[in-house]
Order: C-alpha cells, then structure tokens, then sequence
C-alpha cells in the first residue's frame, strides 16, 4: 500500500506540476535510483566530492531551471517557485544530505544577486546557472561567526574607482568550486553600515585562495581567503544598509529550505527502520508486536505527518507574502526552528526501535541519523530563531487582524517578492489572521479540543502573567514560553492544512495526542525555572493536560505505520 503521505520513489509522480517540473524532478529521482544504495552509501563513507550529480543537474539544466527568476529567465520553465523547490529539497534530503547542501549554498549565494540592480551581475550568474556552475554564500568569518557587525573582510579603494578586497570566510559551503561567491564585507574608509558591501568573486580567481573543508564530508565547506582581490564596478551587489538587508533576507529566503530537507531524511530512513522491524524477530515475534515499539514507531509517523503538513502550509504564505503581507517571517523560523527539530525526534524515536542497527555502514539510516542533527544548526540555531518568533507572541495571540484566506500555492507562478522584501525591520508591527478558526474547524476531534485548552491558556498566561522587564532579560525563561508559543504556531497550520487536504482523522487525532504531551512537558520546564514566579509556576502546573486516549485509534493509525514495512527499499 502507498501511503499519500509519505514520498516514495516507487511511486512518485508530482502530477500537480507542469510537464517539465514533473520531468525533472522524475529525472532526478530516476538518478538517484539508479546509481543504488551501495553507490549512495559508499560515496557518504568516502567524502567523495559531487561531481557526478553536478554533471547531472548541469546536463538536465536541473538548478538553471529552479533557481533562475522570471526577471532573469533565458528560458521559458525558469522562474523561482517554492512549492517545486520544496520538493526538491525532499528528494536530495531523501538520498542524502550532501546532495541538498550543495543545492542549499547555491540558493544561499544567489540570493544577494537576485536581490542586487546590478544587470551585469545578475546576467552573469543566469548565464554561470545554465552552464550547470553552483554558487557560494561568503558571510560568515572564522572570529565572528555570522555576526555581519564585525566583519573582517575590508575593501581597500584602488583610487582607479574600484576596491582590493582581503579577509577570510569560514564555514562558506561550495567555496571549492563556486562559479560565483556573494561575499559580504565592509569598506576600510567608510565607518558604521554605510560601508557595508556585497560584492561577487570567483573561486577560480588566482587572488582568491582556497585554504581547507572544514568538516569531513563530502559537503565542502570551505575556508577561503582573499588577498588583493580586485572588485569592480560590475562585481558590487550591495553597498550600506541594503548590504545588511540583503544578507538578512537571503538567510529568509534559504531557511525555509531545511524543513523540507529534514522530512525527507526522514521518510526514507522511517522506511527502514519499520522494515527492519517488521521482519526482525525477536522471542518469536515480529519486534513490531511490543507495544512500545508500536508507540515510538506511531509517535515518529504522526510528528513526520505534522512535519509535512506545517512546511507545506507555509509554503503558501510564503509565496503568497507581499509588503502588506509579511505573517511568512513568523512561519519561515517556525520551518527551520520547529520542523527540524521534530526530525531530531522522529530519528530518535526509530532509532531506539532499531537499536544497533542504526549504525551500520550499508543502511541509510546511518547517515541519516548524523545529518539531522545539522539541520537544527543551520542558518540560525534553535535558540536564535525561537527568540525571533517571540517578537510575534503577542500580536499573534491575542491582536489577530482581518486577511483573506490564502489559498494553497501549487500554481507556477514566480515568487518574485522574495528578491524585494525590503528593509529587514518592523516585526514587532507584522499582524496575524486568528489562528482559533482553524482549531474550530476540528473542535469535534478529541486531542484538537484538549490542545486548543492549553493553547487558550497560553493565551492567559500571556494577558496576566507575561516576564515582566527584569525576566524579559532572561532568556531561558523566554525560551521555554516560546517553546509553548510555537507549538500552537505548529498547531495552527497543521490544521489548516489538513482541512485543505481532508487528513485523516485518525492521523490528526494520534498527532495532536503527541502535541499535547510536548505542550505539557515545556509547562512544566517553564515551572522549573528559577526565575518564573509563583503565579507562572501555578499556571506551568495548571496547563499539563492528559491526552484522550482510544485504543481503537491507535490500532488504526498503527495499521498504517506497518504498512510502511517493505513499501520501499532502494535498490542495491
């Protein structure tokens, strides 16, 4: 049985796409399928560099096509579309991280071009894509990690009108054979964030100095160094505040990729461990006969289906975003802080159901059990983009303004907006649609029902027991509310989503279940902290809540998750 919520090469066809789409990501897969696990498994254990799947996306015009905005088009399918760029973060997810990270600095490296005036860079990099070159990001140093306000990268004026350019980058994916790197630096002669400037180089530039991969991957995530390198007028992307800006909303704009590179690690390594499972026997039964098992496997299932279901409603807003419009940098953390994070948890909860075997050289599961943990870390830890949603708390709780509903985003349209957002200020001002509609709408589902109380309650504590100014200051404290915060964020879109795609109950049910279980657990965090007040820590008690248990449910749900066992395994 193919389960509809789950990708499955076996079975895939993106029909909701246009022909080529449809092609190319098939193409894609077809690849990866191709070459086998062995071949998969042993390039991961090698560190074996990309090249041959980027001869293949170049061959197939897969980036150019992606990742080449209408403005820029030389071809009539080139546009840059979430909703298919999310589903090819799902498939390189799916056979392997290395894949996706080299197609995820790309997008990173592109995105202060897209953003610049500068027509003769933009046309440089539409050209540099269709002759199949991948792209860097250069902002973050050694000293100051991605603290853009300390940069040591100076631009020297050549007094000719142009710039010499030295400093080093750190931890800058695809900086070994990067066509183009977006390099973020600052002026020597120019104080505070007039002299900021984004400007375009070329590994291939002999100023330009490659130096080691600082990890031990086949992901290359350089070091580099430039020494005297010269910067013309056709190479600056950005000078001053727009510089800033466009660093910030690059980041926007690649963050939103790794919620749907988690899911996909995850749906092929949750094919493994139910099949290895399933057909382990162990005192004379299947390992999938302990009930525990079926409840860590049960439990995994239902936070991937929430995975799936929150980053593909978000997609929609963030296409549907516009100046009037910005709920997506509210959603957009929500993808890289939450969802991620949920991968950890579904890759945990398999792994103790399949134990040693997690760990062998020829599974997936291996890998996959090391690379999402990386997701969490990227662009902006957890704790960074759970202090960013904060800034949303209020006005998303309790201030709800009037939008009309946004439908969900599967046309092939250009999202054009996500090159001009503007300057990366005025959170505090972004307002939200009422997120009780959508738990409304589901009031009859016995966990939806139990979780809008603790969401109601949160609401409460909000209202009449909010940090004050001195724990406002503790950011521990704030992180644990804004664990609470986001669930009901997850919640929301999860719902609406499901209502768009008529999600089984059953599924919505035991998923709920889970997420009243996680708001009870970050309650009674909250209670423990040292700075909470009394009035907090009786409200941290008062909002655990039990979740309604059926048997009947459960059994059905778990009739799903078995199904999974021998559904697909990747050729050898």
């Amino acid at each position: 049985m193919t389960d509809p919520l789950l990708f499955n090469p076996r079975t895939y066809d993106p029909a909701h796409f246009d022909p080529e789409t449809r092609r190319l990501l098939r193409a894609t897969v077809d690849w990866f399928e191709a070459r086998g696990k062995r071949r998969l498994t042993e390039d991961y254990r090698s560190r074996a560099w990309l090249g041959e799947f980027l001869d293949f996306a170049a061959r197939e015009r897969l980036f150019a096509t992606f990742l080449t905005p209408s403005a820029a088009a030389r071809r009539e399918d080139q546009r840059w579309d979430t909703a298919r760029i999310a589903a090819l973060n799902e498939i390189l997810g799916f056979y392997g991280l290395d894949y996706w990270y080299a197609w995820q600095v790309t997008i990173l490296g592109l995105g202060p071009v897209w953003q610049s005036d500068n027509a003769a860079a933009r046309t440089r990099a539409a050209e540099l894509l269709d002759q199949g070159e991948v792209f860097a990001f250069g902002l973050s140093e050694r000293a100051h990690g991605a603290d853009i306000y300390s940069t040591d990268m100076l631009l020297t004026p050549d007094g000719d009108g142009g710039f010499l350019a030295s400093g080093s980058k750190y931890y800058i994916g695809n900086g070994n054979a990067a066509g183009l790197v977006s390099v973020f630096g600052r002026r020597a002669d120019v104080e505070g964030p007039d002299g900021y400037v984004f400007f375009a180089a070329d590994s291939r530039h002999p100023a330009y100095h490659l130096v080691k991969n600082v990890v031990d991957s086949s992901k290359y995530v350089s070091e580099f160094r430039l020494a005297d390198y010269p910067v013309g007028a056709d190479d600056i992307l950005h000078t001053g505040r727009a510089a800033f800006d466009a660093a910030l909303n690059t980041v926007n704009v690649g963050k939103f990729n790794l919620c749907t590179a988690s899911i996909g690690i995850c749906e092929h390594a949750m094919y493994e461990a139910v099949t290895h499972a399933h057909r382990r026997i162990l005192y004379g039964r299947p390992v999938t006969a302990f009930p525990h098992v079926r409840r860590e496997l049960a439990d995994a299932y239902v936070r991937l289906a929430g995975m799936k279901l929150f980053s593909d409603r978000a997609a929609d807003y963030f296409r549907s975003a516009g100046p009037e419009d910005r709920r997506y940098l509210l959603f957009n953390p929500m993808t890289k802080m939450k969802v991620t994070t949920e991968g950890e948890k579904v890759i945990d909860l398999m792994w103790d159901v399949i134990a040693a075997k997690g760990f062998e050289k020829d599974t997936y599961f291996a890998q996959a059990a090391v690379e999402i943990r990386s997701l969490p870390k990227l662009e902006g830890t957890v704790h960074v983009n759970l202090a960013l949603i904060l800034k949303f708390l209020r006005n998303h709780l309790l201030d709800p303004a009037g939008y009309a509903p946004v439908p969900a985003r599967l046309d092939a349209a250009d999202d054009a907006f996500l090159f001009r957002q503007g300057p990366a200020r005025g959170l505090g001002s972004i307002r939200f649609h009422d997120w009780r509609p959508a738990f409304d709408a589901y009031a009859g589902v016995p966990n939806v029902a139990r979780f809008r109380q603790q969401a109601d309650a949160l609401c409460d504590l909000v209202r009449t027991a909010a940090p004050d100014e001195e724990q406002s200051r503790d950011l521990d404290l704030l992180l644990s509310v804004g664990q609470l915060f986001a669930l009901v964020v997850h919640g929301q879109l999860i719902l609406e989503q499901a209502h768009a795609t008529a999600l089984d109950t059953d599924v919505l049910d035991e998923l709920f279940s889970v997420l009243v279980r996680d708001f009870s657990a970050h309650a009674v965090e909250l209670h423990g902290k040292e700075s909470a007040t009394p009035v907090q820590q009786d409200w941290a008690l008062g909002a655990v809540r039990r979740p309604v248990a059926d048997e009947a449910r459960a059994a059905r749900v778990w009739k799903r998750v078995e199904a999974l066992a021998g559904a697909y395994e990747m050729a050898p």
